[in-house]
């Protein structure tokens, strides 16, 4: 979705794209996520502004491209309990919580608001600014509409293996692309050319395991997060997170594989839930039940009903820049020649804005 966006933003400011794929479309984290423009639990600063920018695009590409599903739906997070009403108070609070539409919800307000809801809950902390997209669909409409603007031409199937001299790089056809300018958005892929023109960079990459369902057969009206979040987006970092953390343990399963629970419906009517999170290499090439179960429970207990059947359980891996003040790492690699890689859990959420900051940092 990043190098998609970066042909957005190029044909949109009237110059000719030619964008190779290494596959016949996109299979990797750009496709295997929630779909979910996550305003909610981003850090303060450049990483809030560039999701609130992000989420400013998203609408506004959507409301031209309508095959991408955009809606404007926010989130709930639900809360149990006085530690982790503590934790959404202190969000509240924040200098930025208007930005952001936080609002803290009595559970009656939260199922007036989404009415799938039905479980046992105390509160709820609401996030007007979230919004959704379809990520299976997302990058055929974008590369549908870029095709009608007869500036754009795609090429499946093609890796770029070397740059040669500036502003061009070779494919494993054994073509050779120039232009103006070129970007490397490797997503997840690492080695190779990257290293070979970039070095070691400071990128990890990260697994994670997820799984949708039959449809629910009713509307979910929002995305729905879990107080497990809380403990991983920096947002919510405060003295009540420090109290959450130290006095109420995590679940043993979701403690082991480092989760939390966000969900969003397809317009399907099926339910997107995970996710885990594995940092160490070498991942592990199989995907395990014991998180599924998991977060069967918890969405159990907030729909207060059995979920549907599961019909698709899948792993993905993405690359997160290491550097928490950054919010993607973008460097120049060559002459007319840039790298832009590691937005992490933030890539779906970011792209757009990603993709306008290096057409200003780049002049186009």
């Amino acid at each position: 979705m990043v190098g998609a966006m970066h042909a957005w933003q190029a044909v949109e400011r009237g110059h000719e794209v030619v964008h190779l794929e290494r596959e016949a479309e996109a299979r990797g984290a750009s496709l295997r996520n929630f779909g979910q423009v996550w305003v909610s639990g981003r850090a303060g600063g450049e990483e809030l502004d560039t999701a609130l920018r992000a989420r400013e695009l998203w609408e506004g590409i959507g409301a031209r491209v309508p095959k991408l599903g955009f809606r404007a739906i926010g989130s709930l997070t639900p809360i149990r309990g006085d530690l982790e009403r503590a934790v959404a108070e202190a969000a509240v609070a924040r200098d930025d919580a208007a930005a952001r539409g936080y609002k803290l919800l009595t559970a009656d307000e939260a199922r007036a608001v989404n009415p799938a809801l039905r479980g046992s809950f105390d509160a709820a902390l609401w996030c007007e600014r979230d919004a959704a997209v379809e990520p299976r669909t997302a990058q055929l409409a974008l590369r549908e509409a870029l095709l009608a603007s007869g500036r754009y031409t795609f090429l499946p199937n093609r890796e770029v293996r070397e740059v040669v001299g500036e502003n061009a790089v070779r494919d494993d056809h054994g073509d050779v692309h120039s232009g103006d300018a070129v970007v490397l958005c490797t997503g997840a892929w690492l080695s190779g050319l990257v290293r070979e023109v970039a070095g070691d960079i400071p990128v990890r990459r990260v697994r994670l395991q997820m799984m949708q369902t039959e449809p629910l057969g009713e509307a979910l009206t929002t995305s729905v997060a879990d107080a497990d979040s809380f403990r991983y987006y920096p947002a919510y970092a405060s003295e009540a997170l420090d109290e959450l953390n130290a006095s109420q343990a995590q679940d043993p399963t979701a403690a082991a594989h480092k989760m939390q629970l966000l969900m969003v419906q397809r317009l399907d009517g099926g339910l997107t839930i995970g996710d885990t999170h594995e940092y160490e290499h070498p991942f592990a090439f199989d995907t395990v039940e014991e998180p599924y179960e998991h977060l069967t429970r918890v969405v159990e207990s907030f729909l207060g009903r059995p979920l549907p059947r599961i019909r698709r359980r899948w792993a993905g891996v993405y690359a997160q820049c290491v550097d928490t003040t950054r919010v993607v790492h973008r460097q120049q690699v060559r002459d007319g020649v840039w790298l832009v890689t590691g937005p992490g859990g933030r890539g779906m959420t970011c792209s757009p804005a990603i993709a306008e900051t290096t057409a200003n940092e780049l002049g186009w």
